[in-house]
Order: structure tokens, then C-alpha cells, then sequence
């Protein structure tokens, strides 16, 4: 008799299920249906006015229309402005109630700029294409639905909760402590964070976040003695600049391999000069093969499953790049501004676990973890040393970064209710 009661609950309808929900929440559910098509021409509006980080009028004009979203529903937005930074600025909107404060994370700007060929959105049914309509512009289109829905439903009124969209996600300006001052900020004030990077999906299943690496530059850059290649590996003129990148790059990947721990090389160079431009994308350099060299240079990113581990690999690379070949010199320099980790947590999962009673309750598949590794380094990792949080809880698509991104539009449906019944449950304690 169990088992058979066992099976019966594991194949409850969907619609049994949504019984499960209260009448709020059933609003709230029928509401975002109900504007589902609302939701998607918002969608096209944001992704048609181009915000590249670097367009900095667009990014504006993007929060604007933000604005206008939000104003109505009783938050008090307001822009800080980013000059000092060389960004456009962030979108901070906040709602007074009486529940606990939830921080919903999203970004306005995208890596495609003014002078990408990519600009337009398509539809195609289910299917919509365009420069950031997964990143993150459907993150914000489930923000904004979703809280349209709890204020249909009652519950946004007492709700306690602060949007912070950034603009500078894609590319963090300079100071990165100024960048992001505010959001850290609202970190420490929040009791939960919720974060609407696209969605993770699976051969066709959907997962929850509860961890992200982090995401560092670094430089490595080798001297040595020049002069005559008759003369290399001799105790006058030792290595040359080159074998040494080499012996430390080689160090890097023999001694730090771990789990969840990467340390890409994106491009070397070595010569009789070699250099590399201020913005550290491109690398230069010339010379003979009688001639050792007398300098190299790599550059390649760092990425982290938590703050321990990033500190030992650090500590590890800059051990394996003090030990010198003869006649040689080298210098590590890790980039100021990058991603911090968001590591799995126990509150993370506690997070995850009450994403999936909104699941059973709303008749939807229940996730799992996300393999972190999979997942790319995103603005919650500023916030999750000092709060709980979930992340990816955007649109699902694909070809994030790359011409023919693409989202599945029914996808912000589902998204859009379990966001309204989440926050309104961490908010007000599942009244």
C-alpha cells in the first residue's frame, strides 16, 4: 500500500499539484500567463535599443525603460551614476515592507557593442534571437514580470525587497570596489539573494545554481639575458626569457591540477621585444632564432570554486614562477576587478531546496545542482560571501555571447511564476 501511494505522488498532475499552492500564489500563476505576451514585447523593446557595456547612453536608456517598469509598482528607483568608474552606472530600485529583505541581481549592458553587426530581435514561435535576450535581458524580464504578478496577488505590498541591475557586467569598471560598492552593500543588508543569469538546462532539464567560480586575469611576464643563441644555456647568458614562460606555464599545469579549478593561457608571445597593449587583448613581438630572447609574455584567467582554494593557487602559481632558471627573472600579476567565487554553501542549497517546494507546489520538475564548473562567473559572487543565494533564475536559451543568442520564450513563464512565489515566500515567511 505505501509503494502504491509513493507512485501515485511521484505522478501528480500539474493541475493537482497547483492545488497545492494557495489562492495567491494561483494568481500569481495566472497572471504571468496572462501577460505573457506583454512580457515578450518588453522583451523586444529592451533587447531593440543596443546597451554594450561600452554604449553608455544605451545602458541608460535601457535602465530607463527599467524604470518605467518598476516606478509603477511602488519601488523607489534610483541611478547611480559610474563616470568615476568609466561605466554608465546601476539601476537601484527598492521596495519598503515589513518582510525580510530579498536582493534580486540582474545586469542591463551586453557584450554586444553599438558596432556589432548583431542588433536586432526575431521571433520565431517559441523561439526569440537577439543581442542579449538571454543576457541578460530575459533575467530582467522575469524580475520585472514576476513582481507584476505578486502585486496582482497581494503579496508584493508587504514585501521587502531590492533590485540592483548593473551596467557594467559584462565588462566591470575601474576601481572594481567602486563598481560594485552598491551591491555589496545591499549584500550585507540582504537575508537572501536571488540572481537572474540565464536559466542552467541539460538535455532538456532544468537545474538550479547554487555555486559559481570565480573569474580572474593574470599576466606572467619573463625576462632574461639577450645575446647570441651560441651562448644559451650557458652560466653568462642562462635561458632566455621564452624557456622560462615555458617552465612556469608547464609548472601550472603538472602541480596545481584540482577539482573545479582551471588556468587557461588566452595568448603568449616572446622576443627581442615582445609587449602587450593597455587593454591586455593583444601581445607583439619579433626576433631571430640566433637570438635568445629577452622577453615573454603570457596572459590567461583563473577560476575558483571558493575564496580557500583561490587563495592556495594563487599562492601556487606564484611559488612555481619564483623558482628561476639561471639568468632569468619573472613577474605574476593577478588583474584588480574579477569575478569572486560563489561557493556552494549549505544556505545556498537550503535556497534551492525551498526553489523546489515552490516546484512540487506549482506542479513543476524539481532541480538539482548545477556542476559549477559549467557555469560562468557572474555579479552574485560579490554578494555570497555575506548572504545566501541562488543563482540562475533567467530565461533559458543558449549562445550566450555570440551572434544567434536565443531564448526559449516559454520559458519565461515558468520562470516567472516560481521567481513571484519564491520571493514571496522568503519574503514574507510563505504567507
Amino acid at each position: 500500500m505505501r509503494l502504491l501511494l509513493a507512485a501515485v505522488l511521484l505522478f501528480v498532475s500539474p493541475a493537482a499539484a497547483q492545488a497545492q499552492s494557495s489562492p495567491a500564489e494561483q494568481t500569481m500563476m495566472q497572471t504571468v500567463e496572462r501577460e505573457h505576451d506583454r512580457h515578450i514585447a518588453l522583451l523586444e523593446r529592451l533587447v531593440s535599443q543596443n546597451s554594450g557595456t561600452l554604449n553608455l547612453a544605451g545602458v541608460r536608456i535601457v535602465g530607463d525603460m527599467v524604470r518605467a517598469e518598476l516606478e509603477p509598482l511602488g519601488f523607489e528607483v534610483d541611478w547611480v551614476d559610474m563616470a568615476e568608474t568609466g561605466r554608465a552606472g546601476h539601476l537601484v530600485a527598492t521596495h519598503a515592507g515589513r518582510g525580510r529583505n530579498v536582493l534580486l541581481i540582474g545586469h542591463l549592458d551586453t557584450v554586444f557593442e553599438a558596432d556589432s553587426p548583431f542588433q536586432t530581435f526575431q521571433r520565431d514561435g517559441d523561439r526569440a534571437v537577439g543581442p542579449g535576450v538571454g543576457d541578460d535581458k530575459g533575467g530582467v524580464v522575469v524580475i520585472i514580470a514576476a513582481l507584476r504578478a505578486m502585486q496582482a496577488a497581494g503579496t508584493l505590498a508587504e514585501a521587502n525587497i531590492t533590485v540592483i541591475l548593473t551596467g557594467d557586467e559584462e565588462r566591470i569598471g575601474s576601481p572594481a570596489a567602486l563598481a560594485r560598492r552598491d551591491l555589496i552593500a545591499a549584500g550585507q543588508a540582504a537575508a537572501f539573494a536571488l540572481e537572474f543569469e540565464n536559466l542552467a538546462v541539460d538535455d532538456g532539464a532544468e537545474f538550479g545554481t547554487v555555486a559559481r567560480r570565480s573569474s580572474t586575469n593574470w599576466t606572467l611576464t619573463t625576462t632574461g639575458r639577450t645575446g647570441h643563441s651560441s651562448g644559451v644555456f650557458n652560466d653568462a647568458l642562462g635561458y632566455g626569457a621564452i624557456y622560462e614562460l615555458a617552465r612556469i606555464l608547464d609548472g601550472f599545469r603538472r602541480e596545481l591540477p584540482e577539482p573545479n579549478l582551471t588556468y587557461n593561457v588566452g595568448v603568449v608571445a616572446g622576443g627581442t621585444p615582445a609587449a602587450i597593449d593597455a587593454e591586455g587583448f593583444s601581445v607583439t613581438a619579433s626576433g631571430k632564432t640566433n637570438i635568445v630572447a629577452s622577453t615573454a609574455i603570457a596572459r590567461g584567467d583563473l577560476r575558483t570554486l571558493t575564496r580557500e582554494q583561490d587563495e592556495r593557487v594563487r599562492n601556487g602559481m606564484q611559488a612555481i614562477v619564483a623558482d628561476h632558471l639561471p639568468r632569468t627573472e619573472a613577474e605574476l600579476v593577478f588583474a584588480e576587478g574579477g569575478y569572486p567565487p560563489m561557493a556552494p554553501t549549505e544556505g545556498n542549497r537550503a535556497l534551492l531546496a525551498q526553489l523546489n517546494a515552490v516546484n512540487r507546489d506549482l506542479g513543476l520538475p524539481e532541480m538539482a545542482e548545477y556542476d559549477p564548473a559549467r557555469r560562468g562567473a557572474a555579479d552574485s559572487g560579490f554578494v555570497a560571501a555575506d548572504v545566501d543565494t541562488l543563482g540562475g533564475l533567467g530565461i533559458s536559451g543558449g549562445g550566450a555571447h555570440a551572434e544567434g543568442e536565443w531564448v526559449d520564450l516559454d520559458s519565461l513563464v515558468r520562470q516567472s511564476q516560481r521567481a513571484a512565489v519564491l520571493i514571496s515566500r522568503l519574503s514574507l515567511g510563505g504567507e
